[in-house]
């Protein structure tokens, strides 16, 4: 039985709520409801223009109907006073099953059907920044190699901890913040949790983060590449697979290759079979593509994957296998939509585990610097116009997110890549006003 939010309100003392939703595009749109109204909200939804988002609608369409999920109730920790949720979008007296959450939810519901669980943990890395977004916020951190820092991290311990202290306050627990590889660069992690409860946490971890950093006098950005020289932000995802109960791991296996079931190398070969076409969810910006692909950094490495291979213990790769009933993806980048980030996941993996694809074998090679001696080895798209295209001609991910979606994302990023192609950039103007 769901929860009573006006009787929560009335016990916590809340008066106001954040009912929100994701876009395709990641976005995160929000109705601010009183709290005296939140009781009609959580039976009917909060009304929305689904054409004033991102998402494959007219304005002729009915009212977007937004149902909150009492169970993602977050109580901002600098606002007492307000509730934020997470919530579903209906229209015409059913679920949008296209919408990032209500896909994510149905892709967990195919899963359950066979008995798993997923559960997923995500890196989230950002850059704290001057409040235009053009310099870094800590004129000294200047290292070549900053990754670790402990000076530099402790420069930006107030903002840290405050972002810190919010997750532990809420119960997420958050066990280690570190100064990532390029200069002004953070990660925070957070424990693993059920795909859901992780993507929620993700979604509102992005808006905490960058409201705390305004707060401070400073900007947080997840762009996957804001400064050429420097490691851009990932956001790789842990990965194991359960069973309906969540007690038992599947892709734990004692006496399998580095610890990992057979259903978990299935796994692993079906997102590689379809990082390519995934590209364009999981690296789902213009910019992502000065990530991915990148040359070398000004720390020595990009730290982001340039191939499709698989390998131990290996960051070189683009799917780790850190420890024993696990696995990383490193592909995804901040920019990702948290919920299609957890959806793609699920489509790639099942639809592995159902063919029984293989892997092939592992890469313990160092591919940034030995990867031309791998036969065979796949590259990862160019640009998201490449992305795109593969996406749209991907039979996995037709029959996984269907057809209705692949179609609307498609649509809606080849309007975002025209848009990107009819502007001019600096560079052009730098380059050619002369020819």
């Amino acid at each position: 039985m769901a929860k009573d939010l006006a009787k929560i309100a009335k016990e916590r003392k809340l008066e106001y709520f954040l009912i929100s939703f994701v876009d395709y595009f990641g976005n995160l749109r929000a109705k601010l409801v009183p709290a005296a109204a939140i009781g009609g909200m959580q039976k009917n939804g909060a009304g929305f223009a689904a054409f004033a988002a991102w998402l494959d609608s007219t304005p002729a369409d009915p009212d977007m109907l937004v149902v909150p999920d009492a169970d993602s109730l977050v109580i901002l920790p600098w606002k007492k006073e307000v509730g934020w949720l997470a919530g579903d979008c209906w229209m015409g007296g059913a679920e949008m099953a296209d919408t990032p959450r209500v896909m994510l939810k149905n892709q967990l519901k195919k899963a359950r059907k066979k008995g798993y669980r997923l559960k997923t943990g995500v890196e989230a890395e950002f850059f704290l920044l001057s409040p235009d977004g053009t310099e870094l916020s800590d004129p000294l951190d200047i290292q070549g190699k900053p990754c670790y820092d402990q000076s530099a991290l402790m420069r930006r311990y107030d903002v840290i901890r405050e972002i810190c202290d919010c997750m532990a306050g809420l119960g997420w627990g958050p066990y280690q913040n570190d100064h990532e590889d390029a200069n002004g660069q953070f990660e925070m992690n957070w424990d693993y949790d059920d795909a859901l409860k992780t993507a929620d946490r993700h979604v509102f971890f992005k808006f905490m983060a960058r409201t705390i950093a305004e707060n401070n006098g400073m900007r947080a950005t997840f762009m996957p590449k804001p400064f050429a020289n420097l490691t851009g932000n990932g956001c790789h995802a842990h990965v194991s697979m359960w069973d309906k109960t969540g007690k038992k791991n599947h892709f734990y296996d004692a006496k399998g290759e580095l610890g990992l079931s057979k259903m978990a190398y299935h796994f692993i070969a079906g997102v590689l079979h379809s990082a390519d076409a995934l590209c364009s969810i999981w690296n789902p910006s213009v910019n992502s593509y000065k990530r991915i692909n990148a040359p070398v950094t000004s720390s020595g490495a990009t730290w982001s994957p340039n191939s499709i291979a698989y390998g131990g213990n290996n960051r070189s790769t683009m799917v780790r296998i850190p420890d024993t009933g696990r696995v990383e993806l490193r592909l995804m980048d901040g920019a990702a939509n948290p919920y299609l980030l957890q959806a793609g996941i699920l489509v790639a993996g099942l639809d592995g585990i159902a063919n029984k694809r293989d892997p092939g074998k592992r890469i313990d090679l160092n591919l940034y610097a030995e990867g031309h001696k791998v036969k065979g080895l796949r590259k990862l798209p160019l640009n998201l116009l490449d992305a795109i295209r593969l996406t749209e001609k991907s039979k996995v991910l037709r029959d996984g997110f269907g057809d209705s979606f692949v179609k609307s994302y498609v649509k809606l990023k080849h309007s975002q890549w025209d848009d990107y192609a009819g502007s001019l950039s600096q560079w052009e103007r730098d380059n050619t006003l002369d020819c």
